[in-house]
């Protein structure tokens, strides 16, 4: 374990920003070196310009490719567009705002160049039939890291079917100097009718009591902990606050591009893992001022909760909690339970408990879709 696994971050480690930024643009990907070409893994395609691996021509090529795919595909809806508050995740949200409006799609991006969380794209996608999506994000990788992720029509990450399809499509226009892609410059972009701001935020907050008891939450007078971990989901815990009337105290809400706030992992490096005991000490260290407290990685798909007797909760232990819960309390009538290889066995078991059936995937949540 490294020394500094669970402190404060320390200065010298802290990612020259101006640098990554400059690289993003100034670098170009060896064809000949497969570490710099485009790979979507388990969640999209992530790297970084220090490696050549997340460059302005990646995204040219990325985004191109997307299209490419929508038109094989028929697909005419509109694109939901978000990113996360990793430093490249902005100017790599400019050049697919710079591709799509060369190709004339129509695509709804968050007003004032906000943050949205992958959750909250997936929401769009399913309240406006036909549409697809895009996030800018890396997850919850060290601050020098981009990523960008393709969301499809049924609202979750893309099989691999279609990630493949547009990973080659987008590494042959790398190969031939982005022969083929079409972008504008991004004040002309900007001018550009398909492009168009939307309000993320009203909508889906709006939409969460229809599954989750709000009022119960507030009539049990909760004190919560909202540990925004400088993700893109800063802004939807002000909102939730204020619609519902939740007593909730919101910390690290402010976009910090070297996450400078952020207690180091295991190996002494910054990433905002909310699974990690050592990158959550900060919050396990105040787990005494609050009933319940979380944290959210950098997009909003995962959680961590911290309690008072248990500080770190094992996220198996909540999820079998969780599922027999609702086993119990909602109608699922024909639908089994799923999870991923490597869940707890404990999962299993409550399944059966409830006579349901479990559905075992690989890692990742693309195979959920």
């Amino acid at each position: 374990m490294h020394k500094n696994a669970g402190k404060l971050a320390p200065r010298e480690i802290l990612e020259n920003i101006p640098s990554l930024i400059s690289k993003y643009y100034t670098n170009y990907p060896n064809t000949d070196d497969t570490t710099q070409m485009i790979a979507f893994g388990t969640s999209g395609h992530r790297g970084s310009s220090l490696k050549n691996s997340f460059n302005e021509a990646h995204i040219l090529a990325v985004s191109q490719a997307v299209v490419d795919y929508r038109e094989a595909n028929n697909i005419t809806g509109a694109i939901y567009l978000g990113m996360d508050t990793h430093a490249l995740s902005t100017p790599a949200h400019i050049t697919t705002l710079q591709v799509m409006a060369a190709n004339d799609v129509e695509v709804y991006y968050a007003k004032d160049f906000g943050y949205t969380p992958t959750p909250v794209i997936s929401h769009a996608i399913l309240t406006h039939k036909g549409s697809d999506g895009i996030v800018i994000t890396p997850s919850h990788n060290p601050p020098c890291d981009g990523g960008f992720k393709y969301n499809g029509i049924d609202g979750g990450p893309a099989d691999v079917d279609i990630t493949d399809w547009i990973q080659n499509k987008a590494n042959a226009y790398l190969k031939n100097d982005l022969v083929g892609v079409n972008y504008l410059d991004i004040d002309e972009a900007l001018e550009c009718n398909c492009l168009k701001e939307y309000d993320f935020v009203t909508p889906y907050v709006s939409d969460l009591k229809n599954v989750i008891n709000m009022e119960a939450i507030k009539e049990a007078g909760l004190r919560i902990g909202a540990d925004a971990m400088g993700g893109s989901g800063m802004e939807y815990y002000h909102a939730i606050k204020e619609m519902y009337g939740l007593d909730i105290t919101v910390f690290n809400d402010s976009a910090d591009f070297t996450f400078s706030f952020m207690h180091c992992d295991k190996d002494g490096k910054i990433r905002m893992d909310c699974s990690s005991p050592y990158a959550m000490a900060g919050l396990v260290n105040m787990k005494d001022d609050f009933d319940i407290a979380f944290g959210n990685d950098t997009d909003f798909d995962r959680h961590g909760i911290v309690t008072k007797s248990s500080g770190l909760m094992n996220p198996n232990h909540y999820l079998s909690v969780a599922i027999d819960y609702l086993s119990r309390s909602r109608e699922f009538d024909g639908l089994g339970i799923g999870k991923t290889l490597v869940s707890s066995s404990m999962i299993d078991r409550v399944v059966r408990d409830n006579l349901k059936e479990v559905l075992e995937t690989p890692v990742g949540f693309k195979w959920f879709v």
